[in-house]
């Protein structure tokens, strides 16, 4: 039985999750929940003991001198409890972490576990894919379940997806069998600019988690940061003729997908966001899954300059990474460019070495609980 020393009793908890690696395209899913730890000062009142999911050699630790003394960071995942505030004070238990290397089934019930013992209510997992979605346009966010009964009531797809997945559709199933109701919303991150951060992205599923729980999240630097994300890449498709044209090419086609709804139900979200905003203060200043189930590389390069460009289409009319295309991402990924309930043959979140776990050699990055010397704060 999981003892919790320290953690008050709850109000309505929502557990809300995030795991860098495949899940975890630009990083905008684990960025997003670091965003609400530091937003609302999460405190840390637990962490899952690395020996028992991490490959070292995947993601190894770190070595830091604190006050001349030498410590060792461990790669692990962390459990924090932060309350908001409001008319209805709500609690939420953050998850943030990296993908596990062994023992999934264990590492979920042991998630689980403490969501028993929080009296969570709610399992809220977020995760990002690389899809043909052109950076100009809104980040498409799909929310999915695969419980009917919750997909009607809080207006999600119902995922019927089979193939491959990675940690966020293991966690969501394991909730199912359990009788935790569990939803997965995904970001669809451009293929083309999948190097983190891409707070666009993270941006986009705040907001989606937002309407989802129907709290009022601050969004700290992330719109500002968000536009100057847009800019920089625009400028770098500029330098490009080809790349400028294939961008033009996606965004004509996502146009013609998203035009009966443009004037719709995305219009009335903005509005209802809107209103639940305007009385805020002004708040204070590894591989990933593709939507066609492979895994995606990082496509901006390093030009002897020092910037990143995007990479020229190919001869088929797409820019290609690096990386070999791979598995498909979790059962949660929508067809098409966007997540929608359904993860289709073609698009779904890519594992990117580069940006998910660390490779051998690599100082993994994040979330790492201290072995017998923990501190407690992020690193």
């Amino acid at each position: 039985m999981i003892e919790l020393e320290g953690v008050p009793e709850l109000i309505d908890p929502v557990m809300v999750a995030a795991f860098e690696g495949w899940n975890d395209a630009g990083d905008a899913a684990s960025t997003a929940v670091a965003h609400l730890e530091r937003e609302w000062k999460g405190e840390v009142f637990a962490a899952l003991d690395a020996e028992d999911y991490y490959d070292f050699q995947v993601n190894r630790p770190t070595v830091f001198m604190d006050g001349g003394v030498r410590k060792i960071t461990w790669p692990t995942t962390r459990l924090s409890v932060v309350r908001v505030g409001g008319e209805k004070p709500r609690d939420l238990v953050l998850v943030r972490g990296i993908e596990p290397s062994m023992r999934w089934r264990s590492f979920c019930n042991e998630l689980l576990g403490f969501a028993h013992e929080l009296g969570v209510e709610l399992v809220v997992v977020l995760g990002a894919l690389l899809g043909d979605t052109p950076h100009t346009r809104p980040v498409p966010v799909s929310g999915v379940t695969s419980d009917p009964d919750l997909a009607q009531r809080m207006d999600l797809e119902e995922t019927k997806y089979e193939g491959p997945t990675g940690i966020v559709g293991v966690l969501q199933e394991a909730c199912t069998h359990a009788g935790v109701p569990a939803v997965s919303l995904w970001a669809a991150v451009p293929h083309y600019v999948s190097q983190p951060p891409n707070p666009k992205a993270t941006l986009a599923l705040l907001n989606r988690l937002e309407d989802l729980l129907d709290l009022r999240i601050p969004q700290g630097e992330l719109p500002e940061d968000a536009r100057a994300w847009q800019v920089g890449v625009d400028q770098l498709a500029a330098e490009d003729s080809e790349v400028a044209e294939y961008v033009q090419t996606l965004e004509e086609a996502r146009d013609t997908a998203e035009l009966p709804e443009a004037s719709g139900e995305a219009i009335a979200r903005e509005f209802e966001r809107y209103l639940r905003r305007r009385d805020v203060s002004p708040p204070s200043p590894g591989g990933h899954a593709t939507a066609d189930g492979g895994e995606g590389g990082s496509y901006l390069r390093d030009s002897p300059s020092g910037k990143n460009r995007p990479p020229k289409p190919d001869a088929s009319g797409g820019p290609r990474g690096d990386a070999p295309k791979g598995d498909a991402a979790p059962g949660d990924v929508p067809k098409g460019n966007v997540p929608k309930g359904d993860v289709p043959k073609g698009d779904v979140p890519k594992d990117d070495p580069a940006t998910g776990d660390a490779a051998a050699g690599d100082v993994s990055k994040g979330d790492a609980a201290t072995g017998d010397d923990e501190d407690g704060s992020e690193d």
